[in-house]
């Protein structure tokens, strides 16, 4: 229970510090479909490398412990990221 709380709180914040940033306006999105404007795509880079950075050295510590990860499904993957850019580009469009 207390993980899941925390991974709300952490969503919460990151979807605050998205908005504060001006990231979740429209021209901001349409903009990076243009590739006219990538500064959605450098946050997100930026928050993926922190907590990288973050999460290996919590787990260096012995703080945390990285689960098991099964095997990777391509066709399921390439599928499922194919409806969701093309969900993403109608609702911009």
């Amino acid at each position: 229970m207390t993980n899941l709380l925390l991974a709300l709180v952490f969503g919460i914040f990151f979807g605050f510090t998205l908005n504060k940033a001006g990231l979740t306006k429209y021209h901001k999105i349409v903009n990076v479909f243009r590739f006219t404007d990538m500064a959605v795509l450098q946050f997100m880079m930026t928050a993926l490398v922190v907590s990288m950075i973050g999460l290996y050295g919590l787990r260096a510590l012995g703080m945390i412990e990285f689960p098991n990860i099964p095997a990777t499904y391509i066709v399921g993957n390439v599928i499922g990221g194919l409806i969701f850019g093309i969900g993403m580009a109608l609702t911009g469009y």
